[in-house]
């Protein structure tokens, strides 16, 4: 395998991230609810500490959601159409990170901004 410099692996990183953007559905809303929480985090103007929390939840989600995605697409590329249940144990153990990832950012969600949506209802 050819060594790339840094320029073309942040290409290939980019490729990576719109080709996901593109193709998965996940990733689509996850992106959507990190737009929105970072339009709280503005809209409320809460700590740095609170910033960097959200900052890391959605790092962590997005992550998780192109890592699986990879996994997907190498257990499909080497299983084709059957699904031994050692790919599907992986699919679904990927699956599994992205879903304890996001169960994490609404905890630091509700955690930061529930406070602060029930201050605005009273």
């Amino acid at each position: 395998m050819k060594n790339h410099n840094l320029a073309e692996s942040f290409k290939y990183a980019l490729a990576g991230i719109l080709s996901t953007i593109k193709k998965e559905r996940n990733f689509k809303i996850h992106l959507c609810a990190a737009i929105c929480a970072l339009g709280l985090s503005v809209y409320f103007k809460i700590s740095v500490l609170e910033f960097v929390c959200v900052l890391i939840s959605i790092t962590l989600v997005l992550s998780a959601e192109l890592i699986n995605t990879a996994i997907e697409a190498v257990v499909d590329m080497l299983a084709g159409e059957h699904l031994l249940p050692l790919a599907k144990a992986a699919k679904d153990a990927a699956a599994g990170a992205v879903f304890v990832t996001a169960v994490n950012a609404v905890a630091v969600g509700a955690a930061v901004f529930l406070r602060r949506l029930i201050g605005l209802i009273r």
